[in-house]
């Protein structure tokens, strides 16, 4: 073990790692994991850490119980990858076979490791057990293989290289499990020996940005061959609930040079898309713009919406402890938002309850979303377009709206009309009248 170096001081100089261009597999092992009966969560995550690492995930393979197939997995990885990270298998029952399927991969036989048992057995004795015999299992390590300590549990990691035909080698890390266990195995041990195994040269830079408005095809063809795979930096295109992310990912010999690439790549992609640009990071949202941007003029915000549906409401108050939210309303129709307008009149507009509304609320900005459509009442599959409207009342008491026509599955249509409304309001902020 590296001295218990923490990773996450890495994190804190994320893609600035001066290591060799590394490829990666990833194994998750269980029959709960090839039968669906438990979501594969390691997976995700141990991809996402090692792509802050500068490392190339390449493939993600999921293997039952079964000796022989685990063996075949890994033989197939350590040809294919230069890190071979698995999860899973390294418990004391009978189907726990990672340390077997590893050994008999690479052609070498186990053998016991003593300081492994010893630290199983003190922490049995600490919990005041005996330990079972059949735990001796887990201090079994190929040989030639490094034991990855285990700080939370009776698991112990292996570490291992193995040989290929060619004479170039790949390193296999098995973790448990168990995501506590083996996230704290990976942050103290894995990440900083992947950092301090590398042969220098490559640098490896990121950037994320976030856009919102057009649909992945056409987002595709407006950006033409900046999206090229073999384009320097690469640019990598998700969409996740109608969101689009551009990942820009540079390798060069120099972190500047990097950056500089990247930089430019920003410039090409704002002269394409910029009018749908809202803001980087994986985890940035439209409703973190607006928070920023009513922080920056310390004014505040009322959110009503109509319908069948709240996202809005629930995005805001997720951010926490922010001035920005003044208040917000879900609420079925306009009969229920006259009533709590208190208007008297039932012919009372919808401007004038919305104008009472944002003034009882004490906010400068009020945004009217009008109205998610009842998805229970229609089939699973697309919706029809609906036409939503989105209301904003400003600072001085006037009034913009806009209508559009939207759809799609029902898993993403509210977050969808959500979405847009915030683009919206965000156009307010930029041009009064609210037009693009």
């Amino acid at each position: 073990m590296l001295g218990g170096t923490r990773l996450r001081i890495y994190l804190q100089l994320r893609h600035v790692s001066n290591m060799a261009h590394l490829t990666a597999e990833i194994i998750s092992i269980g029959d709960e994991m090839i039968s669906g009966a438990r979501l594969d969560t390691n997976t995700a995550w141990l991809s996402r850490r090692l792509a802050e690492l500068g490392v190339e995930v390449h493939f993600h393979s999921t293997v039952g119980d079964t000796l022989a197939h685990n063996v075949d997995v890994f033989r197939i990885a350590v040809q294919r990858a230069d890190l071979v990270i698995a999860t899973g298998g390294l418990g004391p029952t009978q189907d726990d076979l990672t340390r077997e399927a590893i050994a008999e991969s690479i052609g070498v036989p186990l053998q016991f490791d003593p300081d492994s048992l010893a630290h199983i057995e003190a922490l049995f004795s600490r919990r005041g057990r005996e330990m079972p015999e059949r735990n001796r299992s887990q201090a079994m390590f190929p040989v030639g293989a490094t034991p990855i300590f285990n700080p939370q549990g009776t698991a112990p990691g292996v570490d291992i290289v193995a040989s290929r035909a060619d004479g170039t080698t790949s390193r296999i890390f098995a973790l448990p499990g168990v995501p506590a266990e083996m996230k704290t195995m990976f942050d103290e041990t894995v990440g900083p020996a992947i950092l301090s195994g590398g042969q220098g040269g490559q640098f490896i830079r990121h950037s994320v940005m976030k856009f919102f408005g057009v649909g992945e095809s056409e987002m595709e063809a407006r950006l033409g061959d900046m999206i090229s795979r073999t384009r320097q930096p690469r640019v990598g295109i998700t969409v996740s609930a109608a969101t689009i992310s551009l990942r820009i990912s540079a390798t060069a010999d120099h972190v500047a040079k990097c950056e500089s690439m990247i930089a430019a790549t920003r410039e090409d992609i704002m002269e394409r898309v910029g009018e749908l640009y809202f803001g980087d990071g994986e985890t940035f949202e439209q409703q973190h713009a607006v928070d920023a941007i009513l922080r920056r003029r310390k004014e505040r915000l009322c959110v009503v919406e109509l319908g069948h549906a709240a996202p809005l409401g629930n995005w805001f108050a997720a951010i926490g402890d922010s001035p920005v939210l003044a208040g917000g309303l879900s609420l079925v129709g306009l009969d229920e938002l006259r009533r709590f307008a208190g208007s008297e009149h039932a012919d009372a507009t919808l401007q004038e309850c919305i104008e009472t509304v944002r003034q009882r609320f004490s906010a400068e900005w009020l945004l009217l979303v009008d109205a998610y459509p009842d998805l229970h009442q229609l089939e699973q599959n697309a919706i029809p377009e609906s036409s939503i409207t989105f209301s904003v009342s400003h600072p001085d008491g006037r009034w913009t709206s806009k209508t559009e026509s939207i759809g799609g599955h029902p898993s993403i249509v509210h977050p969808r009309i959500a979405k847009a409304g915030l683009r919206y309001l965000r156009q307010c902020f930029a041009n009064p009248t609210g037009e693009q």
